[in-house]
């Protein structure tokens, strides 16, 4: 088939979950013989050539703005893809969904993962949310199938809608790294420290971990790796907290080994998140066999499953503290929790199970034959008549 990925930065993969679900689904497509196109906008994505992994890149410009950038990009994207001849186009964020009928002119297949609740973040003005809670309506429609990340999250859709999206979760593959040049950079031990990860903006509450984390008594190091454009003010108000306290490290944006390497070593791993659905980096976190301790939101219960610690998260800091110096005082049920979290992920996160989730889905969307090998993938996950 011919699959067009739209809706992302684009890859390589360099900023966030759904940039990895696209890399890691569309390269794992390609090497199962489809022609799969990447669509990449070129103020982020810098990798040269058209070509990464299998996959053929279409690079288009976009409105560099908080509000514009996707929609616009997406736009110019289908209208791309009129051309194609594409059988699926797989759309990914919500907020996507009123461009998604464009390709269905000319007979592509159209679905729309949209993630989680994307109105819930702090980051968006009243308007945007009124735009998104439209955009997650007009996913029913729009495209011939929406889907999300999350039994929860398809609860809601339900429960809101009246229809049942399938759900289709992210993988968790990842190469576990030795110590080396990153840990090294950031003067960091294996084993030494807690670990964060994320964009940082208000509603990743990254200043639950920060605060927590300046009450405990240690020599090991809080590692907070991620950043966010148009977010400079709440990254102010992190190093305000984290001042005259040289145990938390600051490190901006990290990815592919420096990432991998990150977590593959730390002692426990932070998931403060308490919006939006499955947190790819959680899972990941998981698949490196870190102790995870989450914000007690339903998702990210959903997602460590009983194996890892959580907090409640409207208390904040004052939650999340005494489970942090639980964990620092407490290695061997941490070692314990580290080899439940590498189990569960192997088992239930998987990026080749989830490319079969996908690619089951994209030949019943083009009408296809499904072949033998994917006739055993769950139903519920790929059926088409969700609605």
């Amino acid at each position: 088939m011919k699959i067009a990925l739209l809706g992302t930065r684009g890859v390589p993969a360099s900023y966030s979950g759904f940039e990895t679900c696209v890399e890691q689904l569309g390269q794992r497509l390609a090497k199962r013989g489809h022609d799969v196109t990447v669509y990449c906008r070129t103020h982020h994505i810098t990798h040269p050539g058209n070509e990464y992994l299998g996959m053929r890149l279409v690079k288009l410009p976009t409105i560099r703005n908080k509000y514009l950038d996707t929609l616009f990009h997406s736009l110019l994207s289908s209208i791309h893809a009129l051309k194609e001849g594409y059988h699926v186009g797989l759309y990914f964020i919500a907020g996507n969904s009123p461009v998604t009928w464009i390709p269905r002119l000319i007979g592509t297949q159209t679905a729309l993962n949209v993630d989680g609740l994307d109105w819930k973040r702090d980051k968006w003005n009243s308007l945007a949310k009124k735009y998104i809670r439209f955009a997650e309506w007009l996913a029913q429609f729009a495209p011939d199938l929406y889907l999300t990340d999350s039994p929860l999250v398809q609860a809601y859709y339900k429960d809101k809608t009246g229809t049942a999206p399938p759900y289709i979760v992210y993988g968790s593959d990842i190469e576990k790294l030795p110590p080396g040049e990153t840990l090294s950079l950031y003067g960091l031990e294996a084993n030494r420290y807690i670990l964060f990860v994320g964009r940082l903006v208000p509603e990743n509450n990254a200043h639950h971990l920060v605060e927590a984390f300046t009450k405990t008594d240690t020599d090991m190091k809080c590692v907070i790796v991620g950043d966010a454009p148009y977010a400079e003010a709440y990254q102010q108000e992190l190093r305000e907290l984290a001042k005259g306290d040289e145990r938390i490290v600051f490190t901006g944006y990290v990815f592919g080994e420096g990432y991998r390497e990150l977590g593959s070593n730390a002692y426990a791993y932070v998931a403060t998140t308490g919006v939006g659905g499955t947190h790819p980096a959680l899972i990941e976190a998981m698949a490196m066999g870190n102790c995870c301790i989450v914000n007690d939101t339903p998702v990210n219960l959903q997602t460590i499953d009983g194996h890892g610690l959580s907090y409640h998260g409207p208390d904040g800091a004052d939650a999340l503290a005494p489970v942090l110096n639980h964990v620092l005082n407490h290695p061997g049920e941490v070692q314990n929790f580290c080899e439940q979290a590498t189990a569960h992920a192997a088992k239930v996160y998987s990026w080749e199970r989830v490319t079969d989730q996908y690619e089951k889905l994209c030949y019943e969307l083009a009408r296809q034959p499904v072949p033998e090998r994917l006739a055993d993938v769950e139903s519920k996950v790929c059926q088409t008549d969700a609605r």
